[in-house]
């Protein structure tokens, strides 16, 4: 599968190993910038498969050309390739509709690997960033906006089976705990996906973290 990226990092060093690096291994960087505006108005004329934005940079961050793409309309996948492991980067990113959250200093395959299931339409964090995302479903949400739960078209088990998913546990230990088979327990994950409107686990994750939901079942 022939890639072409766009990537738009402030650091030209870094831009022309991570060009080198890429075609390397079969994947086209059509065009790398910069900065932000120039990012933008690339994406709409070049129509990259994926775009690699880094958080930090001058004038635009990362975050704010997210959402300038996402309201031009572009449909393709946008990844974060950055160096910030904060908590709340890694969940306003996704939240914001980013289709990864990847770190600089990933292996170039997995990089690769992480790039190709994004174009196949998966949602991608940086494995390393797991435990960040698990301190997050521990740590206080308070400080997260307290917005009408959308949560309420869910049934009583699949509110319960998304709880323990922004906990982390695999399909296996969710029927293991709630003593019902795996393919119950998939079938009820595709079921909360559908109902959100989301198409990853990870997405259903910080859903349920930005809302309260694991605080909310505690007894």
């Amino acid at each position: 599968m022939n890639l072409r990226v766009l990537v738009i990092d402030d650091h030209t060093l870094f831009r022309e190993g991570l060009e080198g690096l890429l075609s390397r291994r079969g994947i086209e960087v059509i065009a790398s910038v910069g900065d932000g505006e120039t990012g933008i108005r690339l994406a709409k004329e070049l129509n990259p498969d994926i775009i690699l934005l880094d958080m930090r940079m001058p004038d635009l961050n990362g975050l704010e050309v997210l959402a300038r793409l996402n309201e031009s309309g572009l449909k393709m996948p946008i990844s974060m390739l950055t160096t910030s492991t904060e908590e709340r980067d890694l969940v306003e990113a996704l939240r914001s509709g980013a289709k990864g959250y990847l770190l600089k200093d990933m292996e170039p395959d997995s990089l690769v690997v992480a790039l190709r299931d994004i174009k196949q339409g998966k949602t991608v964090v940086a494995p390393t960033l797991a435990p960040v995302l698990a301190k997050v479903v521990q740590g206080n949400t308070s400080s997260w906006d307290d917005e009408k739960k959308p949560f309420e078209d869910l049934t009583p088990r699949e509110t319960e089976i998304l709880g323990l998913l922004a906990e982390g546990q695999s399909n296996k230990v969710i029927a293991r705990n709630l003593g019902i088979s795996d393919g119950t327990v998939k079938l009820h994950v595709k079921a909360i996906l559908r109902k959100l409107n989301i198409h990853s686990r990870v997405e259903a994750a910080v859903l349920a973290v930005e809302h309260g939901l694991k605080d909310s079942q505690k007894s």
